[in-house]
């Protein structure tokens, strides 16, 4: 793969493109399938909040923070322990120079090979991030649960064309 190609793909092995989340709201996360502890207990409660806001306008973005081991297949395996739905829950992962960009860039969350941050971030469905939670404290896991909630409920503004 040429370094002009660069490009994240999903656990079923699919190129995964940010147009994908063009007009959803959606939440970013950092992981690794290797983790031993935290990252697991970070899933559950994503999986709890997927569970709980049962909406297709939500999606959740998870990039592994240790591409070298977790192929998309080892995403695939993973992704299963949580019954994640590939079309509402991706795991990720590419060349760590791009996720590093994504993770940095995007999430403002940090990103070094096996070090991530346990935070949930929300966007809005103009790709705004609006704000971000601890995912491994439930009072926490309650507030990032009710900024999604009411940024599903904001409605979606034009894009931009007129009549």
């Amino acid at each position: 793969m040429s370094a002009a190609h660069k490009q994240l793909t999903d656990q079923t092995g699919a190129e995964f493109s940010s147009a994908d989340l063009a007009g959803k709201v959606w939440m970013g996360a950092i992981f690794f399938s290797n983790c031993p502890g935290p990252c697991f207990r970070e899933n559950q409660a994503i999986a709890g909040i997927l569970e709980s806001i049962d909406d297709p306008d939500f999606m959740v973005v998870s990039l592994t923070c240790d591409p070298e081991n977790d192929t998309p297949d080892v995403l695939r395996r993973y992704a299963d322990r949580f019954e994640a739905d590939p079309a509402r829950w991706k795991f990720l992962t590419g060349e760590l120079a791009l996720i590093k960009v994504v993770g940095q860039g995007t999430f403002k969350l940090p990103v070094e090979l096996g070090v991530h941050s346990e935070r949930g971030v929300v966007f809005d469905r103009q790709g705004r991030l609006r704000g971000g939670y601890h995912l491994l404290q439930p009072d926490r896991v309650a507030e990032l649960e009710k900024l999604i909630r009411q940024v599903l409920a904001e409605p979606a503004e034009p894009a931009g064309e007129t009549p």
